[in-house]
Parts: C-alpha cells; structure tokens; sequence
C-alpha cells in the first residue's frame, strides 16, 4: 500500500510487511527474476532491477535469495512466463485504486482481482480509468528528528524535485523516477539514511476519508495484496491518523 506520505502511514506498511514477510519475499522474488530476465542479471546496467533490490534490501531479504532470483532470471530458466499487467478500479468510497500484478495466468489473475474489489465493495475498472491520477515518482522518507537542512542540501544537490516536511516532523524527498537511486544514493554518502523508500505511484490528489471508510478501504487493500499474483497496491486514501497507528 502507499498512501499519504506520512511516516504513520510508512510505520502501518511495514508493520503488515514484517507479519506477511514469506509472501513479501515470494513477490519480490518474482519481480527480481523478471527484471532480470528482460533487462539483464547486472543491476549497473539495470536501473529497474537497482531499484527492486533496494526494495528487497528494505525488506531484510538475504543476500543470497536475492543473488539467486537474480541468478534465475538472467539465465533465462525462470521466470519466462510471468508478465506484468496492471489493473485499475475503485475502492469503498470512490476511491481510486491501481494494483500491480505478476502472473503467468491473466484469466486467473483478473478473476482474483475483480473478486476483491467486488467482496470490498468496489468494482474493477477499465485500462486508464485511474491510472491518469498518478505519477510515478521516488519517494525517501526521513525519521522525525532529522536535520531538515542537511536533507535539503543535499536532496536539492542531487536533483530531487521536491522537501517536504510534514506536521509530525517526518520529512519526504520527492523525486523523478529516473533520478529516485542517484537521489538516494547522495542522501545515504551525505550520512542521511532514509527510514523507507521506493518508486511509486503516488497520487495527484487524495481522498479524505472517516474512520469507517477507511476500514473498508484498508479491508480491499489487504485482500488485494494477500493475492500472490499482486506485487503492489496503490490508493488516493488519505487514511485517518486513528487507523495508522
């Protein structure tokens, strides 16, 4: 899930990511292989597969399981069959929705969506009904209580677009994401290293949402991400601060 840029809404991921860490790693596995497989095992040359291993790296996943999807893949005997394909709907409340998948079946896989959606309370859209609400950007967030300025410097330096520091003190660095690693790598030299970070689609805009409503968004957004063949899960919901504790 990523919502809000908010470091309660980073707490509240990772927090689901440690219980589910078997099936975070299964898709990361999946997602190695096929970066490998159709950009090559040599993440200098890679710049999709650089970044797929930073989000592994941020899992705590074993050097050697990454090293061995990397492997998998390059070598052409795994992976061959499974393609990206990205879905798009809406949640309770009109909320927008886009879900990533990796499968080797797209019957199977968009069955597995619509019911979701569907059992949540939302519905499954068409190709662009949603998408056009996002961006794909880097994001880098910083623990409250570190130097606004040193981030900054060194975030403006490296050609991050944009600081943000929110009310409860956290820090997001925005940037393209063609320059999300070079970014992030100057940050972490500069002795800054970041609590959380990714490539993602983050929302033009969000979508306010109560207490009950975003029960039921976070219900569809955990059923969606429980599916093996779905890798990520994106949503406009601005989540009340009473459910990101």
């Amino acid at each position: 899930m990523a919502g809000h840029s908010k470091w309660s809404n980073i707490k509240h991921r990772k927090a689901g990511q440690d219980a589910k860490r078997a099936k975070v790693f299964t898709k990361i596995i999946r997602e190695l292989t096929v970066s490998a497989r159709d950009g090559g095992g040599n993440i200098e040359d890679n710049p999709g597969l650089r970044t797929i291993v930073d989000k592994a790296k941020a899992s705590q996943m074993p050097k050697d399981t990454m090293e061995r999807a990397i492997a998998r893949g390059a070598g052409g005997d795994d992976g061959v069959e499974l393609v990206p394909l990205t879905y798009e709907g809406y949640g309770p409340g009109g909320v927008a929705v886009l879900v990533e998948t990796m499968s080797d079946n797209r019957n199977r896989t968009v069955a597995e969506v619509r019911h979701a959606f569907s059992k949540a309370g939302g519905n499954l859209g068409t190709d662009g009904s949603v998408a056009y609400l996002f961006d794909r950007k880097g994001q880098i967030l910083f623990e409250p209580g570190t130097s606004e300025d040193d981030v900054m410097e060194i975030a403006i330096e490296s050609g991050a677009d944009d600081v943000e520091t929110e009310d409860d003190g956290s820090i997001t660095v925005s940037t393209t994401a063609d320059d999300y690693l070079v970014v992030k790598e100057a940050l972490v030299t500069g002795g800054l290293e970041p609590a959380a970070s990714e490539v993602a689609m983050i929302p033009q805009n969000y979508s306010e949402l109560d207490v009950d409503m975003g029960e039921k968004v976070l219900r569809l957004v955990d059923a969606l991400e429980d599916l093996d063949d779905v890798t990520n899960v994106y949503t406009n919901a601005n989540f009340p601060d009473e459910l990101m504790g």
